[in-house]
């Protein structure tokens, strides 16, 4: 059990503390810093978005098989995960700058070797797999870094701000890889088009090359093995009931809502009766309401990001069922809940973010940030296996009803929690472990 001197040390703010122990601030020049640091990711991101997709139709052109794209996703998805705890627990031991720098500069060569292969017509499947499988295992390591380094390099008033653009960015380019991956075929053979990601990757690696990013000094005793610092953040969530309950909560509704993801194509198809055009058009909807959300969360930066986080989820989540119960004569409603959902969505993962890099301590966000994404990448491939045969029973507009009911009832029961209420209260303090 902590002593008095712990407990006097756990009342103080969690930054604060941090502060007093590891003697890092963010710096009078920090906004230069972060906007040329966060702008090259962002293009270092947006390029990763559009090659994906570029990589992807290649694959449904060359093939068109559902294993061969099933293959495509899991090379996608699954390194990630496997890599992302690996890649926490150097981030918070070795360099974040250097960390980022060498994932990208991994990716930026893969790129180059599959642009060789395809201006040579010496391209294979398996190429294109492994490349994938490579690209992903570099973003294990480059994520965590990145999430870890924003807590260092902006003060904590902005850390909400911060998330807000964090969030909307990444969504943006999910929402625009389809349309920016068209573009660059349309002009370019994929060979060339490729070359968009490795400028971009370029661009990403520049500011990291000037700027320093300060890294936190680990407190004396603490520094040890790779697999006891693992255990370590597994530890410091699994020890904290707060982190413990949302960790449990977002691998839950990852769990049941990323199928939605994966199935919104034939659900247009079969209840709107639409094709590509409706699609984009719901796309589009989605695009602007993200862009909306995260400049609402940019302004206002919301102070209690636990009751941001939960009202999200109820309200993205019925979101989405209301979506699928529109008549097929209402499409421009499911597009406004669609909208809706996607937006609402986007404020809590925004405040999500904020909440825990103003939550965990600075010198262990690596790993605890890594083992969150590792949770949440292998409860979607999970979900989409258990749901898939429920869809084919129900059908699709059943199956988003019932898992978007599902999602809200969890997410209203988890006001419940007094440990998740209690998140983000300057006056519980930092972090820790049980005894």
């Amino acid at each position: 059990m902590p002593g008095p001197q712990d407990s006097n040390k756990e009342n103080m703010d969690p930054r604060a503390a941090q502060a007093d122990d590891l003697g890092d601030t963010p710096g009078a020049d920090w906004k230069l810093r972060f906007w040329c640091v966060f702008g090259g990711q962002v293009s270092s991101l947006v390029g990763s978005a559009l090659t994906q997709f570029v990589l992807l139709w290649w694959i449904t052109d060359t093939v068109g098989s559902v294993s061969a794209l099933a293959t495509a996703g899991m090379a996608a998805l699954l390194p990630q995960a496997l890599v992302g705890p690996l890649g926490g627990v150097l981030a918070d031991r070795y360099s974040r700058r250097a960390l980022m720098i060498a994932a990208d500069a991994t990716s930026a060569v893969c790129m180059l070797v599959l642009m060789g292969l395809f201006l040579s017509d010496g391209i294979q499947l398996w190429h294109a797999y492994v490349m994938m499988a490579i690209r992903s295992a570099m973003q294990g390591f480059q994520q965590p870094a990145a999430a870890a380094s924003t807590a260092m390099l902006v003060p904590k008033h902005f850390l909400p701000r911060a998330a807000g653009l964090d969030r909307t960015f990444a969504s943006l380019t999910i929402v625009g890889a389809a349309p920016l991956g068209a573009l660059a075929i349309g002009f370019l053979p994929i060979g060339l088009a490729l070359s968009i990601d490795v400028v971009t990757a370029v661009l990403g690696i520049i500011p990291l090359l000037i700027f320093r990013i300060p890294q936190p000094r680990v407190p004396e005793g603490e520094r040890s093995s790779f697999r006891l610092e693992f255990r370590d953040g597994l530890r410091l969530v699994w020890g904290h009931h707060g982190l413990r309950h949302l960790y449990i909560l977002l691998g839950m509704l990852t769990l049941v809502m990323m199928p939605c993801a994966t199935l919104i194509l034939l659900l247009v198809k079969e209840q709107f009766l639409g094709g590509p055009a409706k699609v984009a058009t719901m796309e589009a909807a989605a695009g602007v309401a993200i862009v909306a959300s995260g400049l609402i969360v940019t302004m206002i930066a919301p102070r209690r990001q636990i009751l941001w986080v939960l009202w999200a989820s109820v309200v993205s989540s019925f979101a989405l069922a209301l979506t699928a119960l529109m008549p097929a004569g209402f499409f421009w409603a499911a597009v406004i809940w669609w909208a809706i959902g996607n937006g609402v969505y986007v404020i809590g993962d925004a405040a999500r973010l904020a909440l825990l890099q103003s939550t965990i301590p600075l010198h262990q966000q690596g790993r605890a940030l890594s083992l969150l994404t590792s949770v949440m990448a292998f409860a979607g491939p999970v979900g989409i296996v258990l749901t898939i045969p429920i869809g084919e029973w129900i059908g699709v507009r059943w199956l988003f009803v019932l898992v978007g009911v599902a999602a809200g009832c969890v997410s209203l029961l988890a006001f419940r929690s007094s440990a998740l209420m209690q998140l983000g209260r300057s006056e519980s303090g930092p972090p820790s472990r049980d005894s």
